[in-house]
């Protein structure tokens, strides 16, 4: 994976540390890990940022963030993928992890109506939220659990063939 480009969209650690906001986290955002670019932080960024996107939540960034510092994973990287689900993409996802979700738990898709009231939420959250939310997780698990082994293989491959380029360069430099 290209370091020199995760590098450049990504913001200074020291930019971060310093934002006010954020000193109720004291020294947990010191470790060195959240910021490293490497192999084994972004691929477990990979998977925390794409497996929360997929599920409907307030605060997704906050999670993801929670659990970028638990598990040791990039903290950028991770908020920054949440961002996959963005109020443009939001209405495809979650109607496919909703239909995901009918479809395994055997029930019919309903049609979609939307009405701003609290009848229908009422009415409508346990026939709609169930199936969504079971959808989303197995979603969720699945995308994430393929992008960290898609970036595993992705990274894995870059290093070999830089590896197999400057082995290359050796060899004919000293022919």
């Amino acid at each position: 994976m290209p370091k020199r480009f995760i590098k450049r969209y990504m913001p200074r650690p020291e930019k971060i540390k310093a934002m006010k906001s954020l000193h109720f986290l004291g020294d947990l955002l010191h470790e060195p890990n959240l910021w490293h670019i490497n192999r084994h932080a972004v691929c477990r960024a990979f998977l925390i940022g794409i497996f929360f996107c997929f599920i409907p939540m307030p605060f997704q960034m906050v999670a993801a963030g929670f659990f970028a510092i638990w598990f040791n994973a990039n903290l950028p990287i991770s908020v920054a993928l949440v961002w996959i689900s963005n109020p443009v993409t939001m209405p495809p996802i979650f109607y496919f992890n909703y239909k995901v979700g009918a479809y395994l738990l055997g029930h019919p898709v309903l049609d979609f109506e939307f009405h701003l009231s609290w009848h229908w939420l009422s009415q409508r959250l346990v026939e709609i939220g169930v199936p969504l939310y079971f959808g989303s997780v197995v979603v969720a698990v699945l995308a994430a659990c393929i992008s960290y082994l898609v970036m595993q293989y992705l990274w894995r491959r870059k290093v070999r063939s830089d590896w197999r380029r400057r082995r290359g360069l050796r060899t004919d430099e000293e022919d």
